[in-house]
Order: C-alpha cells, then structure tokens, then sequence
C-alpha cells in the first residue's frame, strides 16, 4: 500500500468496501476523487478540460486559468498519494474547440511533471467529441466498461446491474446535492452517489455544474464541506459498506 507524503490527502476522507472483498476497498476523498489503496489507484471523472477556452472561442465571456488550476489539484494529489495509476472515468477534455495551443503545453509540461504514474482514459461523451489525448502524452484510452480488479471503470452509470457483475465506477451526472434548513438556508453541495452496484463520483473540474440528485430509495449520497466526506442519512444500497465513520489521517486506514 503506497503511503502518502506531506499534508494528509486522506484527512476528512469516508471509507468504504464493496460487500466483504478486501480488494474493493475505496477511500472517497473530498477533493472530489476516489482513492483504491491496494493498488495506488487514484479516480476521477468529469475534468473538463479547455472548457472556458471552449466557451470563449464560442464568444462567451468566462474568466481563464480554471484548467491550469484543475491540474494543479490533481498533481497535488497524485504527489501527495505517492499514486502510481490515474484512471479518468470519461471527459478528459470539454470539447475541441477547447485544445489551445497553451492548454496542449501545459498538460505536456504537466505530464512530465508525473512521468511515473501510468494514466488511463475510460472514453466519455465528451472525449468523443474532442478526441483522444495526444499520444506524446502517454495516456492510454479505453472503451467502458473497463475492468479493473474488482471495478468495472465507466463514464456513464449502468443502466441495470446484474447479480453478478462488478462494482461500476463512473462519472457524467456531475452530483451535487441540495440541502434546506430551517431558516431557508440552502447549500448546494458536490456528492458522491451510491447507486445498486455502482458509485458516482463528482466531477472534479471546478468549471462544470453540477445536476441535483435527491433522496430517494435505492441509493445514498455523501457531500462534499469543509474539507470533509459526510454521508448523508439513508441505508446504504448493495455491495457498499462504510468501513469508518470518517477518516482523520492516513493512520487510521493503516491501522
């Protein structure tokens, strides 16, 4: 199990196994991201890349720089996990339009930066319509699903889940949740979304909107705040077991 280096990216993280298998244990981190420990597996979904660069080019005024600051984050947590594997679970890069020379530069320089880690693409929707990495860029793509150990790695959520298939991993809704209190307060926050056989995760392109999941029977949501992975009141549908409450330090996980 690789161990983390510097500030702890596991802090505030919510533990989770599939059913009883050992292997299909997941650290939901709340940098938006999921976290396989047996196999320095880090999981992300919906980055988006170039999608203000997209957004300009099509005359709409939106500010630059949330790209460059996207993979900031996630080299931040690729060094800091010591990961030895990136997998993508769909729509790396918003749209063609968005593959600016400087956006092109900047995940060349990016990728040497984390020569080490080997980088997998599960094709998205938007990943069709942009087109694949440059190869220079050493990121292999894949059609879903995409076995993995334990993990089918998906873009979209399964439409049904059989018995016998393995957990799905993946992306696309963008899940955020809606919570109201008593004085009209209203929070929309990023979740993760624990379906019959399969975990959404969150997009973790900070420029992407978010599609409001409710509550509902058959699944469980867990938001993102103040650094931490609360999951939200609700039973937990089949394979998924919370292993902790929360996890405070990389300690704990190793205990």
């Amino acid at each position: 199990m690789a161990e983390p280096t510097g500030a702890d990216p596991l802090a505030g993280a919510l533990r989770l196994r599939a059913a009883s298998d050992p292997a299909a244990e997941l650290w939901l981190l709340p940098q938006r991201a999921a976290w396989w420990p047996q196999h320095a597996t880090l999981f992300v979904a919906d980055v988006h890349l170039g999608k203000g660069a997209a957004l300009r080019a099509a005359g709409v005024a939106v500010p630059a720089g949330s790209s460059a600051a996207d993979l900031q984050r996630l080299g931040a947590l690729l060094h800091g996990l010591r990961a030895q594997r990136l997998v993508v679970l769909g729509d790396w890069l918003h749209a063609r339009a968005g593959r600016s020379a400087a956006l092109l530069a900047a995940l060349h320089a990016w990728r040497q930066a984390h020569a080490g880690v080997r980088m997998v693409l599960v094709r998205g929707n938007h990943d069709e319509r942009a087109g694949d990495p440059p190869r220079a860029l050493g990121i292999d793509v894949v059609d879903e699903p995409w076995p993995l150990g334990p993990w089918r790695a998906c873009h979209a959520p399964p439409e049904a889940h059989g018995p016998q298939a393995a957990p799905a991993l993946c992306g696309h809704l963008h899940p955020v949740a809606l919570l109201r209190g008593p004085g009209r307060e209203r929070l929309r926050l990023p979740c993760f979304v624990l379906q019959p056989g399969a975990l959404v995760l969150p997009a973790f392109g900070a420029f992407t909107g978010g599609w409001a999941v409710p509550a509902g029977a058959g699944l469980a949501r867990a938001v993102l705040a103040d650094g931490r992975v609360w999951p939200l009141p609700g039973r937990w549908p089949a394979p998924w077991l919370a292993m902790t409450a929360q996890a405070e330090s990389y300690g704990q996980a190793a205990s």
